[in-house]
């Protein structure tokens, strides 16, 4: 594969690995660096891709298994930004969203990986469950039943407060 082809063929989904990076590592800087990362190890394994039928869920695939691994290395906890911005007035009502949102990202951080990875791609990220399924190798069945669980928990454990 030459660097035309390289190209046309990977850096084309260089937005949608950035957006799947940073649904799943929830920092802008670490999904840029993951970018880098996959890209280079893409480019050094160009003349093997030629083989591979399904380049987008193979790059896609990989960039989903590049961050669970930075994740394991590194074990980042997840913080909502400070400069959340909400339309109402009301500082009281401001506050308890932020605090709701706050609670929310913990318990999601506290999820099984695949269904915290499963609930950010589809809620986050705004993914088809297509898309999930190609990228996590699961059925669009077991992704719905994955997110149904993961939503049911969040959902429990925030009513339980």
């Amino acid at each position: 594969m030459n660097t035309k082809q390289f190209n046309n063929r990977i850096l084309k989904h260089a937005d949608r690995t950035y957006r799947l990076a940073k649904s799943i590592l929830c920092d802008e800087n670490a999904a840029l660096d993951a970018v880098q990362d996959l890209n280079l190890k893409l480019w050094e394994k160009r003349n093997e891709l030629d083989k591979i039928e399904n380049i987008t869920g193979f790059v896609l695939r990989s960039m989903r298994n590049l961050c669970l691994d930075k994740l394991r290395q590194k074990h980042i906890e997840n913080e909502l930004p400070d400069d959340l911005e909400y339309n109402e007035s009301d500082p009281y009502s401001k506050l308890e969203k932020k605090d709701m949102a706050s609670q929310a990202t913990v318990l999601i951080n506290r999820l099984p990986e695949l269904q915290r990875t499963v609930i950010r791609m589809r809620d986050v990220e705004g993914f088809e469950l297509n898309e999930i399924a190609e990228i996590t190798l699961l059925t669009e069945n077991a992704v719905r039943v994955n997110l149904s669980r993961a939503r049911q928990k969040i959902r429990e454990q925030l009513l339980a407060n």
